[in-house]
């Protein structure tokens, strides 16, 4: 385990077991390898079906490998006394905030977590106050869930895993459910996180504009990485991520466009704004 990794999968395979009478099994991947850095924010995109969600549960012991290890902080997920440790570390927030949230009032969902980790009263109210305020969520305290938008359910969420003082935050498709404003608020919470408190931040995600957002892009196929490093080098490979059924942010589809037409434009732009001023580049040349 590298030191400067807070996850590390080694050569893991993993295959779900079908429940119908033939009792199949299926190979989700094999041979699968990822280092997570501290304090990195990393992006995952792939198809359905490509493994994303099961390599998110891996990561904090909800599923463990068939074969290989994942080791948080060099604990192996295998090993099940250090299971609670590792969740401590590794916290997970799913698609539907709806699914997550087990209180009627705010702060008594936020409390939840660090309640059942047995923290004193008094450090559970510091904890609680401090994470409502990390998300943005602090004036809502008081408020019941149910009466909250789906982008401020997805917070508290957020938050109530922030609550147990987790290094690194592991998303599923937390904004898949939401509309665009809902979307900006959890995209701005997870930033402000990572870069404000150094949380480490796994953003399984199907929308490019917020893959782009992160320090790291990896695109899985099959179970395995076929693309990885900076959203700049990752969406310049566009015919590749077309060939996986994925779409790139739409500024670099727009200049993939114009360079198969003889445009000649950049083929690492990523947004509209390096788009417009590559555009007027070239209309100064002209």
């Amino acid at each position: 385990m590298n030191a400067e990794n807070i996850i590390e999968f080694n050569n893991v395979s993993f295959a779900y077991e079908t429940n119908d009478e033939q009792s199949a099994v299926i190979q989700v991947m094999d041979g699968y390898n990822l280092s997570v850095p501290k304090g990195q924010f990393l992006a995952v995109l792939g198809c359905n079906g490509c493994g994303k969600s099961t390599v998110a549960k891996l990561m904090n012991g909800i599923l463990v490998p068939n074969k290989g290890t994942v080791t948080v902080n060099g604990m192996s997920t295998l090993e099940d006394d250090k299971i609670i440790d590792i969740r401590r570390t590794v916290g997970m927030v799913f698609q539907n905030p709806d699914n997550q949230i087990v209180a009627t009032i705010v702060e008594d969902d936020v409390a939840f977590g660090p309640e059942n980790l047995g923290i004193e009263p008094s450090e559970i109210r510091k904890r609680v106050d401090n994470a409502l305020k990390a998300v943005g969520m602090y004036e809502f305290r008081n408020r019941e869930p149910h009466k909250l938008s789906g982008g401020q359910k997805q917070r508290v969420a957020i938050a109530g895993v922030i609550a147990m003082n987790t290094e690194c935050i592991v998303l599923d498709e937390p904004t898949a459910m939401l509309d665009p404003r809902g979307r900006q608020e959890v995209m701005s919470t997870i930033e402000k996180l990572n870069k404000e408190l150094g949380i480490t931040v796994v953003l399984i995600t199907h929308y490019m504009d917020e893959a782009v957002r992160a320090d790291r892009v990896v695109v899985m196929d099959r179970g395995t990485v076929v693309l990885d490093g900076t959203p700049k080098q990752v969406f310049k490979n566009v015919e590749q991520i077309k060939m996986l059924g994925l779409d790139v942010p739409q500024a670099t589809e727009l200049a993939y466009r114009l360079r198969k037409m003889g445009w000649n434009l950049p083929d690492d732009i990523l947004d509209e704004n390096e788009c417009a001023e590559a555009l007027a580049r070239l209309m100064e040349v002209k």
